[in-house]
């Protein structure tokens, strides 16, 4: 996957392309340089927001508060702060997941 990571601070910085009131949640992979993820929570009151940060923590084996949504709150196009994990193992995990 060519997927747009950088690190600041710490943190890996992942850049998303959510698809909201999917049916079933799943990582779609790669998108332009960011990770698809299809959520079944609605783009309403944050709740694909939080969908996005539970599905992510799953599929990356780490806690929910490793992950941070830092921008495109209300936007089909975000970007998360992941911390805790080094490139190479974010890249391999969500490898395993498309």
């Amino acid at each position: 996957m060519a997927l747009d990571i950088t690190e600041t601070d710490g943190h890996l910085h992942l850049r998303l392309r959510v698809s909201p009131g999917a049916r079933k949640p799943r990582v779609g992979g790669e998108h332009g340089g960011a990770l698809k993820l299809h959520v079944s929570e609605p783009p309403e009151r944050g709740r694909a927001n939080e969908g996005v940060i539970r599905l992510l923590a799953e599929k990356l084996g780490v806690p929910a508060k490793q992950i941070e949504l830092v921008s495109g709150h209300a936007s089909q196009d975000k970007r998360v702060a992941i911390a805790g994990l080094d490139e190479q193992t974010l890249r391999e995990r969500l490898a395993s997941q498309a």
